[in-house]
């Protein structure tokens, strides 16, 4: 996690989460959105001037490597599988307490764990994870934030030989379709960043417009 000061700190803007299947482009996303913040003129919020966001990044990554987990564990151990997703989920409430009183970015979430519960483990642990104090006060806080979701089907599927690959495009799009409805499920409202806008400024925009517009929805519903 880092972050950079722009100036002084002022009332905190809405925090961003980059969401969604693997291989969609989220980090990449969120270090691009880094590079926006990390010029001055940017660092605005309803007139004033305000810190860059902290950046919380590679959250699942950092598990894997710390606990000697391997993406293969995800879909060949149901036990091991599990343990993954509660320690990521626990890994990705630190982050987000560490943030302190600043805001983030973040190109994971706590619904993470969950979707990926769903998709290998069931629903009976699922649920488990979701009754948990850390999914609470993760999905809390995403219910103030703009979510955004990185639609799967682009044509940038890369084998990192970290992360778990989907078996297919079909597989990728449904995973895809579980964060969706995972999400909605849970009252969490979000955009979807098509997977036909590929190009890094015009994502960069399309996130930055519809933080721009939470901001101002956020005003006209206090007024």
């Amino acid at each position: 996690m880092s972050g950079t000061i722009c100036t002084r700190p002022s009332p905190n803007p809405t925090n961003i989460y980059i969401v969604g299947a693997q291989c969609t482009g989220k980090t990449t996303l969120v270090k691009a959105l880094q590079k926006h913040f990390d010029r001055h003129e940017n660092c605005k919020w309803q007139h004033e001037e305000i810190s860059a966001p902290k950046i919380i990044i590679e959250v699942a990554r950092g598990v894997l490597q710390n606990h000697a987990f391997t993406a293969e564990d995800i879909t060949s151990s149901r036990a091991r599988s599990i343990q993954l997703q509660r320690l990521i989920l626990e890994a990705q409430l630190r982050a987000e307490a560490e943030a302190g009183d600043a805001w983030f970015i973040s190109d994971r979430s706590g619904f993470d764990p969950i979707v990926y519960a769903l998709r290998y483990v069931g629903n009976d642990a699922a649920r488990e994870l979701m009754a948990s104090m850390e999914f609470i006060a993760l999905k809390e806080r995403m219910q103030k934030s703009l979510v955004i979701i990185c639609e799967a089907g682009a044509d940038w599927l890369f084998d990192d030989g970290v992360r778990l690959m989907p078996t297919s495009k079909d597989d990728w799009v449904a995973f895809h379709s579980l964060f969706r409805v995972s999400l909605e499920a849970a009252g969490v409202e979000y955009i979807v960043l098509p997977c036909n806008m590929t190009g890094s400024t015009e994502r960069v925009d399309f996130v930055i417009g519809n933080w721009a517009a939470h901001r101002e929805r956020g005003k006209s519903e206090i007024l």
